[in-house]
């Protein structure tokens, strides 16, 4: 199986990388998106935005990568910073302690006012 990395569009909105992720991260295409996020992380200033508004399912592996990329951002003086609205990924998030470790907004815009003021 190839992995697709037009699966995780990155954009830049006002210096921050945003990662756009699709509706299903699992252990199919949880390497797409590591990669993603660290591509990401070496085009900006260390913070970087995952929008997973449209994501309704991240399994383990999907939340390894997210580990990895905050683990990188926060060695590099960043933050990851996630955008999440699915209760069912809000839920795992809850379970596994990540809400705990990332920060997670409802809205693109509510992250990306955090990331530019470093809150």
């Amino acid at each position: 199986m190839r992995i697709d990395d037009a699966a995780f569009p990155m954009e830049m909105i006002t210096g921050v990388p945003v990662i756009t992720t699709p509706e299903e991260i699992d252990i199919t295409n949880a390497p797409g998106l590591g990669k993603a996020l660290a591509d990401a992380a070496a085009s900006g200033n260390g913070t970087l935005v995952v929008d997973m508004s449209r994501t309704q399912f991240c399994d383990t592996a999907g939340i390894h990568a997210l580990v990895a990329a905050h683990r990188r951002a926060v060695a590099s003086g960043g933050r990851l910073l996630l955008v999440t609205a699915a209760i069912a990924v809000l839920r795992i998030f809850a379970i596994t302690g990540l809400d705990q470790v990332i920060a997670s907004f409802a809205s693109l815009k509510e992250a990306l006012a955090s990331a530019s003021s470093g809150a």
